[in-house]
């Protein structure tokens, strides 16, 4: 993975859940019964193209022609699935955290942008909140603190309540982002 830019890294460590759920659903569904689950939730938040592709995976599909209908984010993901049933030792490190430096920047312009009304915005980060609140730890709290930050909330002691200190470094850099994109 380390030849990869770093955006694709970062999406790969995002989602690298539900890529090895899906990867070892294909071995064998009886090992991943919250999959169906997890699909369902992605479809309600917009993914359907992306949840399209990995029912078609699920099916046994493995040609590259599954990426075609994809924006970029969601073929890193499918692409990641294709190659990790090739070979697993592909797949994303499930213990490696998300670079705060690549994902505040991200996080602050979606809760900026849903604070100001876009739709689409508040679809991808309602997505992505539901698969940090699955990562457990720093990433469920970051996903419980999406909310407040969205209505306002900038007071750092009170969003950092119970994180490690990566994820208070985490939840800082985002609003820092926050501050810089309010400013405008």
């Amino acid at each position: 993975m380390a030849s990869m830019p770093q955006k694709d890294q970062q999406i790969l460590q995002s989602h690298a859940g539900l890529i090895h759920r899906v990867v070892i659903a294909c071995q064998n569904r009886s090992l991943v019964p919250d999959l169906d689950g997890i699909l369902d939730s992605a479809i309600a938040n917009g993914w359907t193209d992306l949840v399209h592709a990995i029912r078609e995976i699920l099916k046994g599909r493995r040609d590259t022609a599954v990426l075609r209908p994809l924006d970029e984010e969601d073929q890193v993901i499918v692409a990641a699935i294709l190659r990790g049933l090739q070979d697993p030792s592909t797949l994303p490190d499930l213990d490696a955290k998300p670079d705060p430096a690549l994902a505040a920047p991200a996080l602050a312009a979606m809760a900026h942008a849903v604070r100001r009304g876009d739709a689409q915005a508040m679809q991808a980060l309602a997505a992505m909140a539901e698969t940090m609140l699955h990562s457990g730890g720093d990433m469920a709290r970051l996903s419980a603190i999406m909310h407040p930050l969205i209505s306002g909330e900038r007071e750092a002691e009170k969003l950092t309540k119970g994180m490690s200190t990566q994820g208070q470094t985490l939840v800082l850099a985002i609003l820092e982002e926050l501050a810089k994109l309010e400013a405008h």
